[in-house]
């Protein structure tokens, strides 16, 4: 939505995307900071009405990668941001692709699949 094609190619593109609390969280929070909250929330609702739109719920299994993925980083030095562990738990879990701009997802092998988008 910052202009970045890249990623509203991938969207456009996919026939199915999978988000998670973690990911609605980290918007929200973002839409909160902004001067365009209340615009940004009626276009996330537009957005999760698509039916190729789904939000995939955190249990006691996403639970058990995060963990996984948690004691992984620790033990090779190469932390990322908590959110970011959740998220790619939960992208492990289920065997998703990431498309991300962010490089932190690089350092997760558990994620078997990260496309980085311009």
């Amino acid at each position: 939505m910052r202009g970045r094609e890249g990623p509203v190619r991938a969207l456009r593109e996919a026939a199915e995307i999978v988000l998670t609390p973690v990911v609605l969280g980290e918007l929200l929070a973002g839409f909160r900071a902004g001067s365009r909250e209340a615009e940004n929330r009626r276009e996330l609702e537009r957005f999760r009405a698509s039916p190729r739109v789904e939000v995939e719920h955190v249990d006691g299994d996403t639970a058990e990668r995060y963990a996984e993925i948690l004691t992984y980083l620790r033990e090779t030095g190469t932390p990322i941001p908590t959110n970011d562990i959740w998220i790619a738990a939960s992208a492990m879990q289920h065997g998703l692709v990431v498309h991300t701009t962010d490089p932190h997802f690089q350092r997760v092998p558990q994620v078997l699949k990260v496309v980085h988008l311009a």
